[in-house]
């Protein structure tokens, strides 16, 4: 089944929705937090527990950063706060307007772009030193292009964060996790479009629409689009998600800009 919906329209104002119930990812952080970003003691994450290496990053400041597709008062100001010049795009203008909350607050220089993560026109090519991307390509249909718009506005030798979902967690019968019983009910390529009956559908209609995406273009689409995977870790979901006891269903990748392809 497919459905007459356009996908962008539909997830901004779903995550405008979500900044209006507070949602894990809308919450700003706090002075607090952007006063110890200021003194060097700064972590984010790009899955939902672990804190990405400190490594992965080198100093930020003076470097330009993007946050792909990452509004909601949370990672940008951090960043722009360590000594980041820092540029966020997101479909969501509640979001975009979380970011601002924190910067009018804080006394930052965080630019604000809303957009498709998809389509970074809005930057010129080699714009950036590092793009930080976490877990918000399941909400595209097609990430391909955000791989290949990652590789066009970073510098040579550039660094791309990514957080990615594995597919797996889509495909489970939610009726049953809930019971505590895993059983596979859904195939790839899942999409609610798709996958889900009315029933089920209606039943997420408040939440952004979903797309799983295969590991070979999750991780075959960077190195395809010119990027050397240098990093990766696993993570597991919020505590009580049943599927984490089994596996780690976030992946988190660090891949370089090659100089040349």
């Amino acid at each position: 089944m497919t459905l007459d919906v356009d996908v962008r329209q539909y997830n901004r104002e779903a995550w405008n929705r979500q900044v209006a119930k507070g949602d894990r990812w809308t919450v700003p952080v706090g002075p607090e937090v952007i006063a110890a970003a200021r003194r060097g003691e700064w972590s984010v994450v790009l899955t939902p527990n672990k804190p990405v290496p400190r490594a992965w990053f080198g100093d930020l400041k003076g470097r330009d950063v993007l946050c792909l597709a990452g509004a909601g008062g949370q990672q940008a100001p951090v960043f722009a706060a360590a000594g980041a010049r820092v540029a966020v795009l997101d479909n969501s203008p509640a979001q975009l307007g979380q970011d601002r909350l924190v910067a009018e607050r804080d006394g930052l220089e965080v630019r604000l772009v809303e957009g498709d993560m998809r389509d970074l026109s809005s930057f010129a090519e080699g714009s950036f030193d590092l793009v930080f991307h976490p877990c918000s390509n399941c909400f595209v249909d097609a990430i391909r292009p955000v791989w290949r718009e990652a590789y066009r506005v970073l510098r040579p030798g550039g660094v791309l964060l990514s957080g990615i979902c594995n597919p797996v967690i889509y495909l489970m019968d939610p009726a049953l996790e809930q019971q505590g019983v895993m059983q596979l009910k859904y195939k790839m390529p899942y999409s609610d479009f798709t996958s889900l009956t009315d029933e089920e559908r209606a039943r997420y209609k408040d939440e952004p629409l979903v797309f799983a995406h295969s590991l070979e273009d999750q991780l075959g689409g960077q190195t395809d689009a010119g990027f050397a995977i240098t990093g990766l870790y696993e993570d597991t979901h919020v505590a009580g998600d049943k599927l984490s006891e089994y596996l780690a269903g976030f992946i988190a990748t660090r891949a370089v800009k090659l100089a040349t392809r």
